[in-house]
């Protein structure tokens, strides 16, 4: 069984949710240049000063993705 890896990076302050929008343009860009499958690229906004961009890939991809994109933590996706 191969499971889903939901890569995060983390964004702080009044501009966080315009910040991880925008990482998600590069992230969308990075999988359309290396032909990468992924689940979902988005972004989230935690609070009014705290917001999150993430990928959410197959386990056995999320070395390429980690090395590459220097993500700031990783879970298990549900």
């Amino acid at each position: 069984m191969n499971r889903k890896i939901k890569l995060i990076w983390d964004f702080r302050g009044p501009e966080s949710l315009k910040i991880a929008e925008h990482h998600c343009v590069h992230l969308k860009e990075f999988t359309a240049i290396d032909k990468l499958d992924f689940y979902e690229i988005n972004s989230q906004e935690i609070s009014e000063f705290y917001s999150i961009a993430f990928i959410v890939v197959n386990e056995i991809d999320m070395i390429t993705f980690r090395d590459a994109l220097k993500p700031h933590r990783g879970e298990v996706a549900k």
